[in-house]
C-alpha cells in the first residue's frame, strides 16, 4: 500500500518514524533484565538488507527464522516484528505470533500466515492493518530505509492475549513473564541505497539485545 506515497512525500516525511524506544523489547513494562537467545535467519544477517522476496514488492512471504538458547523455565516463546521507522506513533506492527513452542526450534519460510491456512506452530496475532499474517515490508519511496526488528521472548508464563491478539494484548500478555528475548534486524527502503539506518545496536534504546 505505502508504494503507491509519491517519492516527494515520503522525503518530506523522513524525519517523521515512531523510534526505536517504542519497541516492544524497549517497553521498561516488559522488563529490562533479561538473557538473550540467539534469532537468527538462514535468509539475511543480522542488520542487512531483506531479500525482496520477503516484501511487498517480491512474493511477500515471511522469512525463515531459527532460534537457540531459550532458557529453563521456559513455558512459551511469542514473536512479534515490528518497523520503527513508520511514519506513525508507534512502531508498525508485521506479525505476532503466540504459543510457540519452548524450546530451540525455527519458523519455515512462509510460516506466518492466517491461523487456518497452517504455517505457524502457534497462534498467528493481526498486524497493523488489522490482519492476520505477514505485513511484507513496504516502506514509502524517499522515505529512508526502514528496520524491521524481529522481536522473540521466552516467557515464564503470560496471561492469555486473546484470539488473534493485537500488538495492545501482547504486550500486555508478556509483561512480568519474559526471561529471555531475541533480536533480530533486517532493512529494507525504496529510491535510495541501502546502508543508511541511524540504528546502532550498541547505542541504541534496545542496546545490548542485538
Amino acid at each position: 500500500m505505502l508504494e503507491y506515497v509519491p517519492a516527494w512525500l515520503g522525503k518530506a516525511l523522513s524525519g517523521q518514524r515512531a523510534g526505536h524506544g517504542n519497541l516492544v523489547a524497549a517497553d521498561p513494562a516488559v522488563g529490562s533484565d533479561t538473557g538473550r537467545i540467539d534469532l537468527a535467519s538462514p535468509a539475511f544477517a543480522d542488520g542487512a538488507r531483506l531479500p525482496v522476496r520477503f516484501t511487498a514488492d517480491g512474493e511477500g512471504v515471511s522469512p525463515p527464522l531459527v532460534w537457540t538458547g531459550i532458557p529453563d523455565g521456559t513455558k512459551s516463546l511469542a514473536l512479534i516484528v515490528e518497523d520503527p521507522d513508520a511514519p506513525t506513533p508507534s512502531p508498525l506492527v508485521h506479525a505476532i505470533v503466540w504459543g510457540l513452542e519452548a524450546d530451540d526450534g525455527r519458523l519455515a519460510e512462509g510460516a506466518i500466515m492466517p491461523d487456518g491456512d497452517g504455517g505457524a506452530n502457534g497462534d498467528v496475532g493481526r498486524n497493523s492493518y488489522f490482519r492476520e499474517g505477514w505485513l511484507p515490508p513496504d516502506p514509502p519511496t524517499g522515505h529512508g530505509e526502514h528496520d524491521y526488528v524481529f522481536q522473540l521472548f521466552a516467557l515464564s508464563g503470560a496471561t492469555a492475549p486473546g484470539a488473534t491478539p493485537g500488538r495492545g494484548a501482547f504486550v500486555e500478555a508478556i509483561a512480568g513473564h519474559v526471561l529471555a528475548v531475541g533480536i533480530l534486524r533486517g532493512t529494507y527502503s525504496r529510491g535510495e541505497p541501502s546502508g543508511t539506518s541511524s540504528f546502532d545496536p550498541g547505542t541504541g534504546p534496545v542496546a545490548g539485545l542485538a
